[in-house]
């Protein structure tokens, strides 16, 4: 005789548990965190800031990698929270902020402008504007 568990089989729980966890950890892989954007926008900072021309390689691969993994509205909003927060304390020169994106040959949906208002922006989809 097989043991229950509030009237199910062990084996029931036991892959019911496992299919949560599975589903638990898809969701978090999707997402990207504020310190994951930003630390991949670290080589991005000479350029923004106005030490340098043009971005680097590694800051436009950071540029499309951050655009890909801003897949729902949610997340764009997060992060561009993240990024104008991010952005005003760093210093970032707003023209250069503009110009990343086509530099980087990425057509972005979050702004990495850091006078854009993201609770009113189509960067953020319907939620961010400029001040």
């Amino acid at each position: 005789m097989e043991k229950k568990f509030m009237g199910f089989s062990w084996s029931l729980v036991v892959v019911f548990l496992f299919i949560m966890i599975l589903i638990a950890k898809s969701k978090s892989v999707d997402a990207i965190t504020c310190q994951e954007a930003l630390l991949s926008l670290m080589p991005c900072r000479p350029f923004l800031t106005g030490g340098e021309s043009t971005p680097v390689a590694t800051c436009c691969s950071a540029v499309a990698n951050i655009n890909s993994a801003a897949t729902t509205t949610a997340i764009r909003k997060d992060l561009c929270r993240c990024l104008e927060a991010a952005s005003r304390s760093e210093g970032v020169d707003p023209d250069k902020a503009n110009q990343l994106p086509q530099l980087c040959g990425v057509t972005v949906a979050i702004s990495f402008d850091p006078t854009i208002n993201c609770e009113r922006s189509s960067k953020c989809g319907a939620v961010c504007h400029h001040e």
